[in-house]
C-alpha cells in the first residue's frame, strides 16, 4: 500500500500557508497531496484562508481598498463580510507576531507582499505545473456552531465542486471537512471524488451522537477516508476504520518519531507542516517518495 505525504496548508512550517508561492515550493519539494483551506467572501469568491475571520497571525493590513472604506482595518473581520478586493489588500506572506512560542514563525521563510489567492488561482497554478501526480485536498471551512460566519453547506460544496470541475481537477482532488454535512453533499455531487471526514475531540459533537464506532458513522455520512487528529489514533480506531473500509490520514504530524508510530499503526497518509522531514523518514523506511515537480519556466524560455 502506498503511504502518502500530505502538505498541510502547502507546507506551513516552511513557507506562508495557503499562498501561491507556498504551494509552488511545496510542489517543487514533492508531496503526494496539497492540503488547503477555503472560505467564501461577501461577493461569493472562494479564497484560501484557514480562519473564518481575518487572522492577525497570518495576515496584516496594508491599506484600505478605497480611501474611505468603513470596513478598514480588515484584520479581525469575518471573511464573509469582506469582498475579494478588500481581502487582496492584505499581506499574507509574513507570519505575525514573531515570538518564541510560535514555532512556525521561527521556521517559515517570510514572503512579504504575498496576497490571499482564490481557489481558482491555485488550481490554475497546479495546472501550469502540469502536476498531475499531486492531489488537491480542499478543506471547506464550515462551522455549524457559527452559522453567521459559515456559508450554506450545500451551496458551499456545490461551488467548490464546480470550481474543481472547471479546472479539470475534480477526479484528482479530495473534499475535506469537520462539518459532515459537507461530506454528505459532496458524496451526492461528486461520488467519484475522495471525501475526508475530519475529526478532533473538540468538534466531534458537531455531527451529532456518533456512537462508539466513529469510522462507521463517517462511512455512513459518505466519507471515503477518516482523517483524525493524531491524539485520537490508536489500535482500536485503526481497527474500526479498517472494518468500515476507510483509509486513515492523520493530522498534523511534524515529528518523525510520531509519524513512524502512526505508520506502524497503519496510517495511509500523514498530514504535515514539514514535508521535508517526512521525506527523510520515507527514505529511511524505503517508502515510495512523491515526485518533485519541476519549477515553472519564465514565459518565452
Amino acid at each position: 500500500m502506498r503511504v502518502e505525504i500530505h502538505g498541510h496548508r502547502g507546507a506551513r512550517g516552511l513557507w506562508p500557508e495557503n499562498t501561491l508561492p507556498g504551494m509552488s515550493r511545496t510542489m517543487e519539494l514533492g508531496v503526494h497531496a496539497l492540503e488547503l483551506d477555503v472560505a467564501l467572501t461577501a461577493d461569493r469568491r472562494l479564497v484560501l484562508t484557514h480562519d473564518l475571520t481575518v487572522s492577525a497571525v497570518t495576515s496584516a493590513d496594508t491599506r484600505p481598498v478605497t480611501p474611505d472604506d468603513p470596513d478598514f482595518p480588515y484584520v479581525g473581520k469575518p471573511i464573509n463580510s469582506l469582498t475579494l478586493s478588500q481581502l487582496r489588500t492584505l499581506d499574507v506572506g509574513v507570519r505575525l507576531p514573531r515570538h518564541p512560542d510560535d514555532a512556525f514563525a521561527l521556521t517559515q521563510v517570510a514572503m512579504p507582499d504575498t496576497r490571499m489567492p482564490t481557489l481558482g488561482a491555485v488550481l490554475g497554478l497546479v495546472n501550469a505545473y502540469a502536476a498531475d501526480g499531486v492531489r488537491l485536498h480542499v478543506e471547506l471551512k464550515s462551522d455549524p456552531t457559527r452559522p453567521a460566519l459559515t456559508p450554506d453547506p450545500e451551496l458551499f460544496a456545490e461551488m467548490v465542486v464546480d470550481e474543481l470541475e472547471r479546472h479539470g481537477r475534480l477526479r484528482n482532488a479530495a473534499i475535506l471537512c469537520f462539518d459532515w454535512r459537507i461530506i454528505r453533499y459532496a458524496a451526492k455531487l461528486a461520488p467519484d471524488t475522495r471525501r475526508f471526514a475530519l475529526i478532533e475531540l473538540d468538534t466531534l459533537d458537531w455531527n451529532g451522537p456518533l456512537g462508539d464506532d466513529i469510522p462507521a458513522a463517517a462511512r455512513e455520512a459518505g466519507a471515503t477516508t477518516l482523517s483524525p487528529e493524531h491524539v485520537m489514533v490508536d489500535e482500536r480506531l485503526m481497527s474500526q476504520a479498517a472494518g468500515a473500509g476507510l483509509d486513515v490520514a492523520v493530522w498534523t504530524v511534524n515529528d518523525q518519531a510520531l509519524a513512524a508510530r502512526m505508520l506502524d499503526l497503519g496510517a495511509a497518509g500523514i498530514v504535515t507542516d514539514y514535508p521535508d522531514r517526512m521525506r527523510e523518514l520515507w527514505q529511511e523506511r524505503g517508502l515510495e517518495l512523491p515526485d518533485a515537480v519541476g519549477p515553472l519556466k519564465p514565459v518565452g524560455v
